[in-house]
């Protein structure tokens, strides 16, 4: 049963750093959320008024809290378990929209901070769309050149890069039917996947079947810039998530087998914030815009799912920013191992020895580095022995190392 509790004035609810599964809804009275920016260090503060929920991301993600509740007035919050909040929301429409769209736009104002940071240089959608083939026909990935190529004329085609979009992809075209002549009869890595997940398994349905899309490897199913018409549930296989920074892409992570993609667009109506590409053989469920809103209330489970991605999503980015905040560049190299590190835990204890399936070219997406530079960084920590690079992998001899080196060197005291 959802418990009414009672704050006087100046009581804290919870502080910044609990880890509590309750989600709070102000009956009577005000309640101050206070925390830091991470970007310029500057307290932050906002005040949550009656019918207005708050301790959402945390609870419903099993995060730390990441502000202070403090009640201003005499206060009365209703605390909610998160089965009991997960029902209220199914039952509430108007609440279901309000918060993804909050939400999406949270998760939008931690992706434009990101790109601040990276001084990524903001384009038009055609001028984006080009920048996003040119890179992957830089990283010899003609396939998927020519898919976001395709995409262009499909959706402008009197552009002012008409010209170039022809040209390009005819010598894209070539070289990739080079290409595959060159590997056929090659083995092609699968990454097929069950569907999984109580909540999601409504979508193995019959019913949904005509939603279905299926991708090859390398093909481009959305394309950062193009307008957003339409979000995916992955059925089976791999979709990996890429970014175009200043003509370079950066791979921001693989979703798998029941996660959504392309559902931020739908709900700010705002251009794709990513290229998202087939990684193996792909199956997709493709709702469109118009139906996106009957079908996330009239699936509460769905709803639900989605909710959590955000919060999910939200905090992964949050995480990953705080990273391009360090100033100090050895500081930053050992908190990407932190993250690392909280991303793959070691299932032992004491184990101090940590492996991450890592290049130099991954460190340097995460630390927000030239490879150049990321790669000197890298150097002075082999010289002192605190990690061996290899090919495919690098190995932290003691993460507790890191660990002291990131709170030394930023000035943090508390992680």
């Amino acid at each position: 049963m959802p418990k009414a509790m009672q704050f006087t004035k100046g009581s804290i609810i919870y502080f910044e750093g609990d880890r509590d599964d309750r989600i709070y809804i102000v009956q009577s009275g005000s309640v101050l959320l206070s925390g830091t920016e991470m970007e310029s260090g500057m307290a932050v503060a906002e005040h949550i008024k009656n019918g207005e929920f708050f301790g959402v991301k945390s609870a419903l993600g099993h995060f730390q809290r990441e502000e202070t509740a403090t009640a201003l007035v005499p206060t009365v919050a209703v605390a909610l378990t998160v089965q009991e909040f997960e029902i209220l929301f199914s039952n509430n429409k108007p609440l279901i929209m309000k918060m993804l769209r909050v939400f999406s736009n949270q998760l939008r104002q931690i992706h434009k901070k990101i790109e601040s940071t990276l001084n990524n240089i903001k384009q038009d959608q055609q001028t984006g769309m080009f920048a996003v083939a040119k890179s992957f026909y830089d990283d010899e990935e003609y396939r998927s050149c020519c898919d976001v190529l395709t995409k262009m004329l499909k959706r402008y085609p009197s552009n002012s890069h008409l010209d170039e979009i022809k040209n390009l992809y005819k010598d894209s075209k070539m070289r990739m039917e080079k290409l595959a002549i060159r590997n056929r009869g090659a083995a092609q890595p699968e990454y097929e996947e069950e569907l999984s997940g109580s909540s999601i398994k409504l979508f193995s349905l019959p019913a949904f079947e005509r939603f279905a899309k299926t991708y090859e490897p390398g093909e481009v199913i959305i394309s950062e810039y193009e307008p957003g018409d339409c979000f995916y549930l992955i059925q089976s296989g791999n979709v990996q998530l890429i970014k175009c920074v200043n003509g370079t892409k950066k791979n921001l992570d693989i979703l798998k087998p029941g996660e959504f993609f392309g559902e931020m667009a739908i709900l700010d109506n705002s251009p794709r914030s990513a290229t998202c590409m087939a990684i193996g053989n792909v199956k997709c469920l493709e709702f469109n815009k118009e139906n996106f809103e009957l079908l996330i209330t009239g699936n509460p489970q769905m709803a639900l799912l989605l909710l959590k991605l955000f919060c999910k999503r939200i905090y992964d980015q949050k995480r990953r920013f705080r990273i391009l905040t360090i100033t100090d560049l050895q500081a930053r190299i050992a908190d990407v191992f932190l993250m690392l590190d909280e991303m793959n835990p070691s299932g032992k204890e004491n184990e101090k020895q940590r492996r991450f399936n890592v290049t130099f070219g991954d460190i340097a997406h995460w630390a927000g580095l030239s490879q150049e530079v990321t790669r000197d960084e890298i150097n002075k920590l082999v010289e002192k022995r605190k990690i061996e690079v290899y090919d495919t992998y690098i190995i932290v001899s003691n993460i507790n190392d890191m660990k002291r080196m990131y709170d030394t060197r930023s000035g943090a005291i508390n992680r």
